[in-house]
């Protein structure tokens, strides 16, 4: 029986590489599954294969956990598509983007055609160069971060940690605009006993005899 050997690249990381040995039998779905298998992803996201040209220009699809939308195409399925029913070039090529929520782009190109070899487990990772990168790096995940959300709300009581003692002094403290007013009052009555005392040498000043000669 033919196997077939993918070379599978990242699009946006070259330095990573998988080789994969797959027999022409085997689905779409077994090839997905293996690619992941060799870099380490959960598979179970939507996914498709695109026919593709030298130039990596998308042709046909061939989809996994498809939306209503891709269902109502009538896009082949990955579990019921065999490989060698999409195979006419012994260099084929395909676009595969994997998660279509958080994609990854890949290049996957035919190599070899090789002949089954007796005790051997297929699919297989024949060759496997680079880390692959974190199946969520880029993504939000709130197992990895802590419990307590800060609230952007200063709560003065208990971002200072004060006992209910404590907030019972905050609250026998005097009202601030009250207390201005006192001292308000306070600088005014001052200011009237200067005035006060400045004219205290004139009370009389209407008393005073009026000295002018009579005419």
């Amino acid at each position: 029986m033919a196997v077939y050997r993918f070379r599978i690249s990242f699009e946006d990381y070259d330095d990573v590489m998988r080789e994969v040995d797959i027999k022409s039998t085997h689905t779409f779905e077994d090839l997905h599954n293996a690619i992941h298998f060799s870099t380490g992803y959960k598979p179970d996201y939507p996914s498709s294969f695109y026919i593709s040209n030298d130039q990596w220009i998308k042709g046909q699809e061939i989809t996994y956990l498809p939306n209503q939308k891709r269902i109502d195409r009538g896009l082949p399925l990955m579990d019921n598509s065999k490989l060698s029913s999409f195979i006419d070039d012994p260099h084929q090529k395909f676009y595969y983007t994997f998660n279509f929520d958080r994609p990854f782009d890949f290049h996957v190109e035919l190599i070899k055609i090789l002949n089954e070899t007796p005790g051997v487990v297929y699919p297989f990772v024949a060759k496997s160069i680079g880390e692959a990168p974190k199946q969520f790096g880029n993504v939000f995940n709130p197992a990895e971060t802590s419990t307590a959300v800060p609230d952007d709300d200063f709560d003065f009581l208990n971002q200072l940690e004060l006992v209910a003692e404590d907030a019972a002094d905050f609250e026998e403290v005097a009202d601030p605009d009250e207390e201005l007013h006192v001292k308000t009052n306070d600088a005014e009555e001052d200011e009237e006993d200067e005035f006060g005392n400045e004219f205290s040498d004139n009370d009389s000043f209407d008393d005073a005899p009026n000295d002018k000669d009579d005419y």
